[in-house]
């Protein structure tokens, strides 16, 4: 069972990097390369406690769903999103942001899955996926970043501040 832990450090507000990180939309943004797209439950704006969305995206060449809902919620600090159905056994990814000072807020990700699949889950994991997925979050974190730190942010979140 792998463990993907990411520090991203954001020279934003804890409050825009949090929200910023339960957009529907930047996620899209972040994602492009796989033509990801929210299909079901909140398809744009921002995502809370309690809700799902459903993504259709190509991954190794195949067109998948994946449906995630959010089950635990502590707004600016930490929100966590669960697969509800999707090409994993299980997932939780859990997103953590703290004021460091200065303006800094640190985003730690964590994301624990377990692949289907049994030995060969395991085989894939070590060969190629946790990689994948790394990449994958890397680059979403990064998107993050350069929303929070250019002020673009003020073009996706419509939130009292």
């Amino acid at each position: 069972m792998p463990i993907i832990h990411l520090e991203t450090p954001i020279n934003a507000p804890v409050k825009v990097c949090f929200d910023l990180s339960r957009s529907i939309d930047l996620h899209v943004i972040s994602t492009e390369h796989t033509g990801e797209r929210a299909v079901a439950g909140v398809t744009s704006g921002l995502i809370g406690l309690g809700e799902s969305v459903t993504w259709r995206a190509k991954h190794f060449g195949v067109w998948q769903h994946l449906s995630s809902k959010i089950t635990e919620y502590e707004r600016p600090f930490y929100f966590a999103d669960e697969m509800a159905e999707g090409a994993f056994k299980r997932f939780k990814h859990e997103h953590h942001f703290q004021e460091s000072g200065n303006g800094i807020t640190i985003m730690r990700d964590v994301f624990d899955y377990t692949s289907p699949f049994g030995i060969c889950g395991m085989l894939a994991d070590n060969l190629f996926l946790k990689r994948y997925m790394t990449q994958l979050l890397v680059e979403r974190n990064s998107v993050i970043k350069h929303y929070a730190e250019s002020g673009k942010w003020e073009s996706l979140l419509k939130v009292d501040r």
